[in-house]
């Protein structure tokens, strides 16, 4: 008979399991992950926290799961400084977008390049994304580093009728102040 166990995993292997439980939505691993201590808050070698890898991949639960285990719903999310809302923002998951944003998620975070989860909604045509952010306050005014508005990189890809969406939420809040 034999005595001999294997290894229990080492730290970084803890972590790489926990990217891993994050990004396929893997509640049970994951919760047994965040009981072992497993640093939330890590990277991985693409600079993306498991709260980015939940979001950016549309598990709600996982990323809830992160948001109770105390990670900072406007934390820098990757190594381009895009918090979670920004990565949501890009690939259309409206129920992770609502829960993040029910969470504390500041529209208006600004990545490295200057621009908001609106402007990257709008840069590719998530319609759903751009209601439920313009509903929570995303100011359509704010301009990114280069100068572009979220309508301008509606207009720039071809998106005319979400620009003029934009602009007139623009209009509307300039009437409103």
């Amino acid at each position: 008979m034999n005595d001999q166990h294997p290894p229990l995993p080492d730290a970084a292997q803890l972590q790489h399991l926990l990217f891993d439980a994050a990004r396929e939505g893997d509640l049970a691993a994951l919760g047994a992950l965040l009981r072992a201590g497993t640093d939330v808050e890590g990277r991985d070698e693409r600079g993306f926290t498991a709260l980015m890898l939940a979001a950016y991949n549309g598990s709600p639960d996982a990323t809830a799961l992160l948001l109770d285990a105390g990670v900072a719903v406007n934390g820098v999310g990757d190594a381009r400084g895009n918090p979670p809302l920004i990565g949501v923002a890009f690939k259309g998951h409206e129920a992770v977008a609502q829960l993040l944003l029910a969470r504390g998620a500041d529209p208006d975070l600004v990545n490295a390049a200057g621009q908001t989860a609106l402007m990257t909604a709008a840069l590719f045509r998530q319609d759903g994304i751009v209601d439920l952010l313009l509903a929570h306050g995303a100011d359509p005014r704010v301009t990114d580093g280069a100068g572009n508005t979220a309508a301008g990189l509606a207009r720039a890809q071809g998106h005319m009728a979400l620009a003029d969406r934009l602009e007139g939420a623009v209009e509307a809040g300039a009437s409103a102040a």
